[in-house]
């Protein structure tokens, strides 16, 4: 395979931007991008390193697009991008070790919920609202958790950032998406030096995918600060519910093979 066609660095930078536009808003990009590099014909642990790099290019410009409107609070967000990002390392470090088969059941069942909250609830406000932990508490537990789980998996982390940025720390829409987007960069960033390291990292590929991340990003993050809750809440649901979808398509997801033994009795 020639990794550097122009037709396919073409292709791959253009469907990394789309990617990095829905990123931007309400996570969701792999769902675009992961497909793209298996169909482009790597590897799956190439497929996933590729992945992270243009993933982390992603997320650090919309956080940098964020930042440049103050959206973000750097005496919160840096404690919390800290813990993300070891715990991201340490979950690519582990994610060899452990069996994902628990996560494969449990994910889809987690972002069908978490679509249902914000579909339903009222917690997705465009200001700020109570916070129900105090920051050392979240940095210490919450971010790592889910830094860990991106590092391991991945699949909706970004999902799992904002449920839980609005409602321990109480960040209207606009505000979480930016601390959304630096926490996800920096488990990104975490379990990116791990790939890199392993040499899996296909970097004609990322690098091209990178840069179209990097301006999808950009653009991404300028729509949802126009527009605020108004598109990231929809958009949020829809992703959280496509991310879902896609998981338990999967032939041998755990979840999708117990309920066809038990509807085939």
């Amino acid at each position: 395979m020639d990794l550097v066609q122009p037709e396919l660095l073409a292709t791959m930078f253009a469907v990394a931007a789309l990617a990095g536009a829905f990123d931007a808003i309400a996570g969701g990009g792999g769902l675009l991008t992961l497909p793209a590099l298996l169909l482009a014909g790597l590897d799956p642990v190439a497929a996933l390193a590729t992945n992270k790099l243009q993933g982390s290019f992603g997320s650090v410009s919309s956080t940098i697009a964020f930042a440049r409107r103050g959206l973000i609070d750097w005496k919160t967000a840096l404690p919390v991008a800290l813990s993300a990002g070891l715990a991201g390392l340490c979950g690519a470090l582990c994610a060899s070790l452990l069996s994902p088969t628990f996560l494969k059941a449990l994910v889809p069942i987690l972002l069908i919920v978490i679509a249902l909250y914000f579909a339903l609830s009222k917690a997705l406000k465009a200001e700020d609202g109570l916070a129900r932990l105090t920051l050392p508490v979240f940095a210490g537990f919450v971010a790592p958790l889910v830094g860990f789980y991106d590092g391991i998996f991945g699949p909706g982390a970004g999902a799992f950032y904002m449920v839980a940025i609005v409602t321990l720390l109480g960040y209207g829409a606009l505000k979480a998406t930016a601390h959304t987007k630096l926490a996800n960069a920096a488990s990104n960033l975490g379990s990116l030096v791990l790939f890199i390291l392993k040499g899996a990292v296909i970097w004609p590929i990322g690098l091209a995918m990178a840069a179209g991340a990097f301006l999808g990003a950009q653009v991404g993050s300028r729509l949802a600060m126009r527009f605020g809750a108004g598109l990231i809440r929809p958009l949020l649901v829809t992703m959280s519910c496509a991310m879902a979808v896609k998981l338990l398509a999967d032939p041998q997801n755990p979840l999708r093979l117990a309920l066809s033994q038990l509807i085939g009795g």
